[in-house]
């Protein structure tokens, strides 16, 4: 098969590793990647929302399936383009087709979902800015601390967690007046904060069959402890050690059955990855979000600790066939620190030669915000590189993602020394 990847971070090199050992992968094409897949793919520079160009790159390449890393072409329509395509209608997509994508795309739509189909989440509220007074009146109502979400995508930083009352009436109006994250806060949901541990899980459907992926967590704020602003993640474990059989029961009749009986309920046909962000109030779970694509950095945790042909699963979720797969999970633990750039998530500087690569060993390097300059590894992005190691707990894997992660070497490299803290 000819198989075509789109995105460019450690989420998508990490799939391209995977497809890359089948052998039913013929050739592997990543757009626009990065300087990880290109020593195992043929990168192709075009953006991931322009959808005429991967037409064109489909069709030149006879690409028989198309793999959808991150969420703005699904919410974007990607998958309708292909279906409403005489041309590409029979290339299979894997991710949702645009309705179902409001599950990440609107938090509305998804507090929504989850209200309708009685799936455990916080109370909420949604609000504009015809109805700014009442959200001032919302937030009064509620204990600190206070969370506020803007609707729609804004990068995953459109999420504050404010002790402040008035710092929050604040920055509601400042979502919802100035526009702080554009048209991301033209809505924004307020919903009561809940106290517990975080973790992620992951489901593949068909749109009628699913399989339930491993477990993991990850690790979003800059600094050490889980302090300072969030960023897109600074590494991550899998499994998550708290997650007992019960608990896991609990998750899939309270959670995951609902969901994709849910999706089938109100006609949002899915096929691709779901990703439940949940909390663990006491002993039961609560969704925070939804995604319609893998995480990351959990892709490069949880990925690697699948043992099936991936090819062999996605052909059967484009066949509607997901239910023959017998999934295979490799037991050991796999955890993964990232590496990102000085200054990071605030303003950094790209184009910082990357050296180090020759000497790992025993970890696997999953290539996020790089490229190749001069024939040059340089850092084009805030999150740089993630140091994936296997383990028989995620300590003894994490003391080899930090051995290695020492070896890596550019100009004001950062990455947190506490993964796995609060295990």
């Amino acid at each position: 098969m000819n198989i075509l990847i789109l995105g460019s971070g450690g989420r998508e090199h990490a799939i391209a590793w995977k497809l890359n050992q089948s052998s039913k992968c013929k050739n592997l094409f990543v757009a626009p990647g990065n300087a990880g897949t290109a020593s195992i793919a043929q990168n192709i520079p075009i953006g991931v929302n322009d959808f005429e160009k991967i037409e064109e790159v489909v069709l030149k390449n006879a690409i028989d399936l198309v793999v959808v890393g991150p969420e703005d072409p699904l919410v974007n329509g990607v998958h309708d383009y292909f279906l409403n395509n005489d041309k590409l209608v029979n290339i299979p997509v894997i991710g949702p087709q645009k309705a179902a994508a409001q599950l990440e795309g609107s938090k509305e739509f998804a507090k929504e979902f989850m209200v309708r189909h009685n799936i455990p989440t916080a109370a909420y509220e949604s609000f504009t800015v015809d109805n700014l007074e009442d959200g001032y009146s919302f937030l009064e109502k509620l204990k600190a601390p206070y969370v506020l979400k803007a609707d729609g995508l804004a990068a995953g930083k459109g999420v504050l967690i404010l002790n402040d009352l008035e710092e929050a009436k604040q920055e509601l109006r400042a979502m919802l007046q100035d526009a702080k994250f554009g048209k991301a806060s033209t809505t924004v949901v307020i919903e009561e904060f809940l106290s517990g541990i975080e973790l992620s899980v992951f489901v593949l459907t068909d749109g009628e069959g699913y399989k339930v992926l491993p477990t993991a967590k990850d690790y979003k704020r800059i600094g050490e402890g889980d302090t300072g602003l969030n960023t897109g993640g600074m590494g991550a474990i899998s499994p998550v050690p708290f997650t007992n059989a019960d608990f896991m029961n609990k998750i899939h009749e309270r959670v995951v059955k609902p969901t994709v009986e849910g999706l089938k309920t109100d006609s949002l046909p899915y096929k691709g990855f779901i990703f439940i962000g949940l909390i663990k109030v006491g002993d039961d779970p609560f969704v925070i979000e939804y995604n319609v694509r893998l995480g990351d950095p959990e892709t490069e945790v949880v990925i690697p600790r699948i043992k099936n042909d991936l090819v062999e699963v996605f052909q059967a979720v484009a066949e509607q066939k997901l239910d023959s797969i017998d999934l295979q999970i490799d037991e050991r633990t796999a955890t993964t620190v990232m590496a990102v750039s000085g200054g990071y998530p605030g303003a950094y500087e790209k184009g910082k030669e990357i050296t180090g690569f020759e000497t790992i060993e025993d970890s696997i390097v999953f290539h996020a915000g790089t490229k190749i300059e001069n024939d040059k590894v340089v850092t084009n992005g805030g999150r740089v590189l993630a140091v994936t190691s296997y383990g028989n707990d995620f300590k003894e894997a994490l003391k080899k993602s930090y051995e290695n992660i020492e070896k890596l070497h550019f100009d004001r490299i950062n990455y947190r020394k506490d993964i796995g803290f609060d295990l």
